[in-house]
């Protein structure tokens, strides 16, 4: 599995990727592989206002329904309406197509708290 080096992650597998001022945020390879088929997205509403580490929606597999945790706090700025009629490619493309929501991020600071690549493949490695 491949972790991209350009993001920063989760302890909950979420990814964050800065874009200038936004934060583009989706879930990573080894959480839609864990969640297996994906067949239901849930995500807030433009304007919502979301905290770091609290639940901002929900993904939906053939397994479970599992929490999307926000990586940083801030103010939801677009969501991924592809995902709507789509959810399957949070499976195929979860760093491209897949992105879950942009975020206006409140703090910088909490950015930089986030795990590297190299802190997250270790996370990863040591859950299995």
């Amino acid at each position: 599995m491949s972790i991209p080096k350009n993001l920063r992650y989760t302890q909950d597998h979420e990814w964050l990727r800065k874009d200038g001022q936004v934060a583009v945020v989706g879930i990573t390879d080894h959480a839609q592989h864990q969640l297996g088929d994906i067949v239901f997205v849930e995500l807030p509403a433009i304007g919502t206002k979301v905290k770091q580490g609290q639940s901002f929606g929900t993904v939906e597999s053939v397994k479970a329904v599992s929490d999307l945790f926000a990586p940083v706090s801030g103010e939801v700025t677009e969501i991924n309406e592809a995902l709507k009629d789509g959810p399957e490619k949070v499976n195929s493309d979860p760093y491209g197509e897949a992105w879950m929501v942009k975020l206006t991020p409140a703090n910088a600071g909490e950015v930089e708290k986030l795990l590297t690549p190299d802190q997250y493949e270790k996370h990863v490695a040591s859950s299995h």
